[in-house]
């Protein structure tokens, strides 16, 4: 079968490049879908699979109302909404495997979109004029290459042809990559960590693989996060063991690595088992102690890293996360549990050691179990969260809640 690489663009105005990149995946031997989001018109320069009318109607609006109302936000808005719907239905029906796109700040914003909605390991590479600067709100937790087009994207010449050259050198090379086929037919599991938890993930991860399961670690720094539960919605991963939703803590008191209000609901909106562990909710991270923000000068704090201060979560704000945890959990459409260490809850949180508070941890267990529904059970361990037989239970649990049948 031959692929087929989707062309979203401005036709209107970015005809010509268009038309150079769409000669150069057919020199290729790819087939090329062209998508005009250009609100003003067409091209003439080459055939044009979705035309703007189409993609306006995604959008939920009337491309002639657009022309004729002018307001380019509006249109821009409802033209990004119909681009990134149609390119996620293109290729949920296969008429599409990859995507190139090219433009300014505008046309990024749009077509990266579109990317985003595609699931990771669909061929995507963007040639933008900001290529080069902070490019995470257009990358988001997605495998999008963003291609610098070193100069700005206005017709054809000799700097720009070689840029996208190498662009469509670099998605045609993506497309001929055969994705490896999975080597077990066993459910692949995510695990969140971080440098506090590490020696409970290390024993999970070893456990699980030993029973032949696929182990994607990931580092909860807010993008670690997100990363995960955009890779849930996907379906790659069909259970998640989150020893370390520490992410939270930091989304509601201002911390650095917060991965966004949505934190914990991916598994149970999917359906799959969900083991949670409180790890490292008894930190919130900063960066250097001088930018800890002033109303939390006189808390204890621990610089970790030269660049990381860590706060130590006092006994209302533990009391808080355990209601919010039990909110969040209590709508899964899976299965779902909590396995609590009750002798800390982090390498700091452990006896002798400077963020250990009993009546803190405990403030989180008490609203945690006040708040839960009865059919989300809730199993408590009289040990550390490092601990060899924590780690031992964690994976017992999970792979009963992987294994129970309806």
């Amino acid at each position: 079968m031959t692929k087929t690489i989707l062309l979203p663009g401005a036709f209107d105005t970015k005809g010509p490049e268009y038309a150079y990149l769409k000669g150069l995946i057919g020199s290729q031997g790819f087939k090329v879908f062209t998508m005009n989001w250009g609100v003003l018109g067409g091209t003439t320069l080459f055939p044009v699979q979705m035309d703007n009318k189409i993609v306006a109607l995604s959008g939920g609006a009337d491309i002639e109302k657009l022309q004729m109302e002018k307001d380019q936000k509006a249109a821009m808005e409802i033209m990004e909404k119909g681009v990134t719907a149609l390119a996620r239905k293109l290729y949920e029906e296969g008429k599409i495997h990859g995507i190139l796109g090219l433009g300014r700040v505008r046309s990024t914003k749009i077509i990266t979109s579109a990317m985003r909605a595609l699931p990771i390991g669909v061929p995507k590479v963007m040639i933008s004029t900001v290529a080069a600067g902070n490019i995470s709100a257009f990358v988001g937790v997605k495998d999008i290459l963003m291609f610098p087009s070193i100069v700005d994207i206005s017709g054809l010449n000799r700097v720009s042809k070689i840029i996208f050259r190498q662009a469509v050198g670099a998605v045609c090379g993506m497309m001929r990559m055969e994705s490896e086929e999975p080597r077990a037919q066993k459910p692949v599991i995510a695990i969140t960590l971080f440098g506090q938890t590490k020696p409970c993930v290390d024993r999970c991860r070893e456990a699980l693989e030993r029973k032949g399961y696929e182990v994607l670690v990931f580092h909860a720094t807010g993008t670690g996060g997100r990363t995960m539960e955009a890779m849930v919605e996907d379906g790659y991963v069909q259970a998640v063991l989150d020893i370390t939703p520490t992410e939270v803590a930091d989304a509601l008191y201002e911390g650095i690595f917060s991965a966004g209000a949505e934190r914990l609901e991916a598994p149970g909106k999917a359906g799959i088992p969900h083991l949670i562990v409180p790890g490292c909710v008894d930190m919130v991270n900063f960066g250097p102690v001088e930018t800890v923000p002033q109303k939390y000068k006189d808390r204890k704090l621990v610089e970790s890293k030269a660049a990381v201060t860590l706060m130590r979560t006092n006994i209302e704000e533990n009391a808080e996360m355990g209601e919010v945890f039990a909110l969040k959990i209590n709508k899964t459409k899976g299965r779902a549990a909590f396995l609590l260490p009750l002798r800390g809850l982090s390498r700091y949180d452990r006896e002798g050691e400077i963020f250990w508070w009993p009546e803190a941890d405990q403030a989180f267990f008490t609203a945690l179990e006040k708040n839960i529904d009865n059919r989300v059970p809730v199993v408590k361990m009289d040990c550390h969260i490092n601990d060899e037989r924590f780690a031992q239970k964690a994976v017992e649990l999970l792979l009963a809640m992987i294994e129970k049948k309806e």
